[in-house]
């Protein structure tokens, strides 16, 4: 009787790969693919293209990478992020909140991405958002958006404990109005602050690039 060929072993997942699939069972576990109109494994495979697409380097203390789902139903998504003292909670009326889109400038794209090097800011605490503005341009470096901080969040309950609360500068509602997340009686709460006033607690969080797996990635419908 011949012996059985031996099977090459499969590589083992980097922690980049494990990371990838921990932020997006996290979403899968707010309910956001219903949430989309799209069942669970329709959603994962949205996200798949953008494991190839995964930093293979750190940055420095910073985030490497958050998965980030555009036109998410932010106050659903919001209110399953639990933390000490319950779900997420936002103090704005949802008309008005819808009022905030992504600046056209930073090119947000139209399917799941990945947000790299992710920063929440700690070097601008105390510093009005309107001045941070010029001082991420000459970085090469982007506010964030409404999505984007959420998604950090979700990705991170305890980020506003760990990293710090942070403005979110790249949606914007036409006014001098700044969307931010921060911590409310142990919650997290998205509000919003005026561009000319510095927080001693609240950063402008940025990022390095949005990076999407290419063209086989389906865009979620609502």
């Amino acid at each position: 009787m011949s012996a059985l060929p031996t099977l090459p072993a499969l590589p083992a997942a980097t922690a980049a790969e494990l990371e990838f699939d921990r932020q997006v069972h996290a979403l899968v576990a707010t309910g956001l693919p219903p949430l989309l109109g799209l069942a669970e494994e329709c959603f994962r495979a949205c996200c798949e293209p953008l494991r190839d697409v995964l930093p293979t380097e750190p940055v420095g203390g910073r985030v490497p990478f958050v998965v980030v789902v555009p036109d998410v139903p932010v106050l659903d998504v919001l209110a399953t992020v639990q933390t000490a003292g319950g779900g997420g909670f936002c103090t704005m009326e949802p008309g008005d909140l819808a009022g905030f889109r992504p600046l056209p400038e930073l090119g947000v794209p139209p399917v799941p991405y990945l947000l790299l090097d992710v920063d929440t800011g700690a070097d601008t605490l105390n510093v009005r958002p309107r001045d941070v503005a010029p001082r991420l341009a000459a970085a090469g470096r982007t506010p964030l958006t409404v999505a984007e901080g959420l998604a950090l969040l979700v990705s991170d309950p305890g980020v506003l404990r760990s990293r710090g609360c942070y403005s979110l500068l790249g949606s914007r509602a036409g006014d001098k109005r700044v969307p931010a997340l921060w911590v409310s009686g142990r919650r997290p709460r998205l509000g919003w602050c005026y561009e000319g006033a510095p927080h001693t607690w609240l950063g402008t969080a940025s990022c390095a690039a949005r990076g999407t797996g290419g063209p086989a990635a389906p865009e979620p419908r609502g």
